[in-house]
């Protein structure tokens, strides 16, 4: 929307009088062009790696601003990130971080590279895709197969929705992944599994038995949903050693459970 559009190139050329500012990404509903007259703009605003380290030190990492804002309750949501930062991100950032380039538009970029750094993003070989689909078939075993049902037998009700939250976390990401689609945070999860081609037969039903009204049943009608539609299912043995691997033993591997992925 033109108001938007007016309040990017204002703070746009605001941040570029700013020694120590590289480049500016604007990111967010109005990049993917979904925007509300309402909306803020979100922004990465890129910061050499010593300015960075200053900001990460006094703990100001993100902050609202209203500089060039040209509408009535509008403001530039800014998010700092710096030349590692973006390198980190491509090589080894979680799925919400790389998923918030999604559609990023470089309005500023006095390095030159930018444009390659914010598309480098959503790019995953097919041996991680295979991998995560692995991981989070695990994940839906254990909680679906072994926590809900202890939880529910012994009305455990923390233990029954804990496990139901996890379960479904574990499912809808599998779905992703089997898509090829990054996971762009819980708000948006039961959006991007409503929009996915290809569903297996029945998962979206089954999918919200388990958030709605979780049950043995529901889990393991769940299960058998995922199972049909990615192939060969783990073995219990499989399941149990890569869910300890990658969460029980997540201290000592120096790794991040599949969830923070």
């Amino acid at each position: 929307m033109h108001h938007h559009e007016q309040t990017i190139d204002a703070f746009t050329a605001s941040q570029a009088l700013r020694p120590e500012v590289l480049g500016l990404v604007v990111i967010g509903s109005v990049a993917r062009g979904e925007e509300r007259p309402d909306s803020d703009v979100d922004v990465y605003l890129v910061i050499t790696d010593e300015a960075y380290a200053a900001a990460e030190r006094s703990g100001a990492v993100a902050y609202v601003s209203d500089v060039g804002v040209s509408y009535d309750g509008g403001y530039v949501d800014v998010k700092l990130a710096s030349p590692r930062y973006l390198v980190e991100a491509a090589d080894h950032g979680d799925d919400p971080t790389r998923a918030s380039f999604d559609a990023g538009r470089v309005t500023l970029d006095r390095r030159g590279d930018l444009a390659g750094l914010v598309a480098r993003m959503g790019e995953l070989p097919d041996e991680v895709w295979g991998a995560r689909i692995r991981a989070y078939r695990a994940q839906l075993a254990l909680y679906g197969n072994y926590f809900l049902p202890q939880a529910y037998g012994c009305g455990d009700r923390f233990l029954l929705q804990h496990s139901a939250v996890h379960a479904t976390l574990a499912a809808g990401r599998c779905a992703l992944a089997h898509h090829r689609r990054l996971f762009r945070g819980q708000k948006y999860l039961a959006g991007d599994l409503a929009v996915l081609p290809e569903r297996p037969a029945g998962f979206l039903a089954a999918w919200w038995q388990v958030v709605d009204q979780p049950s043995p049943d529901a889990a393991r009608d769940l299960i058998a949903v995922i199972d049909a539609g990615s192939g060969q299912p783990l073995t219990v043995d499989e399941s149990l050693s890569e869910f300890i691997a990658a969460n029980e033993l997540a201290w000592l591997n120096h790794t991040i459970p599949p969830e923070f992925w």
